[in-house]
């Protein structure tokens, strides 16, 4: 495989409205403000512009002072005269710098990029497949045999490259990905995120089990441990500084993996200084055969502590059935979970409880969980983790007024949800230093949404008078661009900012996902529907 080396990144100010979760709860939006990109892809300044508690336009910076401020903080770095001719951009040696403007009419904003801290790429094409099975019959049925046919490397170029194209196409601008236990074709899944430019985790699946299928296993755990360090190598070879594609130490999960391989992956991550992904607790039955195979270890995050696997990179998908004493493990050890709403509900594994995993201190962040998730849709994931959570506290007494308070604070806020899609999987993957909101020092990773336009229009005084109806294709504004008709999101002018986050979040999908960056190059544009700008063209991925 060879590649060029890519092309640099141009200095960028983005100007509009910036949305993002700086904390748990808590919804930060800045109004007609500025932020200014390097040529590294780094946030180098933000001129922050009115506060969302500001909501009257005209008390908003104008467009004046916002260019002034623009301009006096590009020339103070030295970043020269706006160009928008990207080619003399590169010419000048980097000096000059390009204007992205968003929406300014409130029916868009800049969002950070979503994290999804657990899905599996091969699965993709049994996306929305469940039949009547629960977790460990499903697994059997669909997820097995697909994932054995990866073999074929063709195959998996082929579902590979579309799974991160609608991953990257839905706002997700970081993944953590489950491949199969084929190196071939998980070394060309870390070729196909690079290629594509999504920020991702690549784990070679390790199961050399006993109980698994016999035609798709690894013959011993020695094989195991090989074929992993095959594909870490390759990934430092693809990626020497890990900027953009990390390997992750992968155990399936513990009923996959014998002790020797479980102590040697563990062993592994430490000495290599790797994340650690797995599944943890997602069914009772699953639970129930942990027990059984590791009588040994006190509890499945047992089993995990006991093999050198429970450490402060380490991201346990699920985590429906843990107990007190779990909890309270995982948060000492700093482990995360990814709470994978959708798949936990379409399979029946259960009802996560969100709410008691942040009490007990544990850091949770959201998964598609593809393919037991039915959509790649991050926004699917966290409205299906608002709805669990009010689903468990409809299930709590509300007699008392002590009892009904609790019942509100089971609930997750479409705010804590949006925090955890994004700073709760940095914190994860060890990337909240880089990405998850929008500050001074850390990577343009974002997100551009767009929603419909449906002001309502101006009324007069029609008391007694007689009401015109126009025809459909006219009301409301007399033209409208496909992109508005087409929008699930519409916006009619008296929502507040809070309202039209909760309307994305609730309605929204990729069709409100208008362009994507990561690191500060454009990787996703709907509305010319193009390749990533950003790639070189020798880039061979020949296998």
């Amino acid at each position: 495989m060879t590649m060029s080396q890519k092309p640099p990144v141009r200095r960028t100010v983005y100007t509009g409205t910036f949305v993002h979760t700086p904390s748990l709860g808590k919804l930060e939006v800045l109004k007609n403000a500025a932020i200014g990109v390097d040529e590294h892809g780094v946030i180098a300044f933000i001129h922050k512009g009115s506060h969302s508690e500001d909501l009257n336009p005209d008390e908003c910076p104008s467009d004046v002072t916002l260019e002034s401020e623009v301009r006096s903080r590009v020339q103070s770095l030295g970043w020269g005269e706006q160009c928008e001719n990207e080619e003399r951009i590169s010419e000048r040696n980097h000096r000059g710098w390009k204007h992205v403007k968003g929406r300014k009419d409130g029916k868009g904003w800049f969002f950070p990029g979503f994290i999804d801290t657990h899905t599996h790429a091969s699965q993709y094409p049994n996306t929305g497949l469940f039949g009547s099975s629960t977790l460990l019959d499903w697994l059997k049925k669909y997820t097995f045999p697909m994932e054995s046919s990866f073999s074929r490397i063709t195959r998996a170029r082929h579902v590979y490259t579309r799974a991160i194209t609608r991953s990257l196409a839905h706002g997700t601008t970081t993944a953590a990905y489950f491949a199969t236990i084929h190196v071939p074709a998980t070394n060309l899944l870390a070729d196909l995120a690079y290629f594509h430019g999504q920020r991702a985790f690549i784990g070679r699946v390790c199961m050399d089990s006993d109980q698994n299928e016999p035609c798709y296993k690894d013959p011993d755990a020695a094989t195991a441990i090989e074929k992993t360090k095959a594909t870490i190598t390759h990934i430092s070879t693809l990626d020497p500084s890990h900027s953009l594609i990390t390997p992750i130490i992968t155990p399936r999960f513990a009923p996959s993996c014998t002790r020797a391989s479980m102590s040697a992956l563990g062993a592994l991550a430490h000495y290599e200084s790797l994340p650690i992904q797995t599944h943890i607790s997602e069914s009772p039955a699953e639970v129930e055969l942990v027990a059984s195979l590791f009588p040994e270890s006190s509890s499945y995050a047992g089993v995990y502590d006991d093999h050198g696997l429970l450490t402060p990179r380490t991201v346990l998908a699920h985590g429906v059935h843990l107990t007190a004493d779990e909890k309270q493990l995982i948060s000492t050890r700093g482990a995360s979970v990814s709470h994978c709403a959708l798949s936990n509900s379409y399979l029946s594994s259960g009802l996560c409880p969100v709410r008691s995993l942040l009490d007990f201190g544990v850091n949770v962040g959201l998964g598609t969980d593809i393919s037991g998730g039915y959509s790649p849709s991050m926004l699917a994931a966290a409205r299906e983790a608002a709805g669990v959570s009010r689903i468990l506290a409809s299930q709590l007494p509300s007699a008392t007024k002590t009892e009904k308070e609790e019942v509100e604070r089971v609930k997750l806020s479409v705010e804590e949800t949006l925090f955890l899609a994004t700073v709760g999987g940095a914190r994860a993957l060890g990337l909240e230093k880089k990405v998850g909101t929008f500050e001074v020092g850390k990577e343009w990773d974002a997100q551009e949404v767009e929603c419909g336009d449906w002001t309502f229009p101006e009324e007069g005084n029609e008391e007694g008078g007689v009401v015109e109806v126009e025809e459909p294709a006219q009301s409301g504004r007399k033209e409208r661009k496909e992109q508005e008709t087409t929008n699930p999101v519409e916006l009619w002018g008296t929502e507040s900012w809070a309202e039209k986050v909760a309307k994305w979040i609730f309605t929204g999908d990729d069709r409100n996902v208008n362009r994507v960056w990561v690191r500060g190059a454009l990787v996703h544009e709907r509305e010319r529907e193009r390749g990533p700008k950003h790639l070189g063209k020798s880039f061979d991925l020949q296998a």
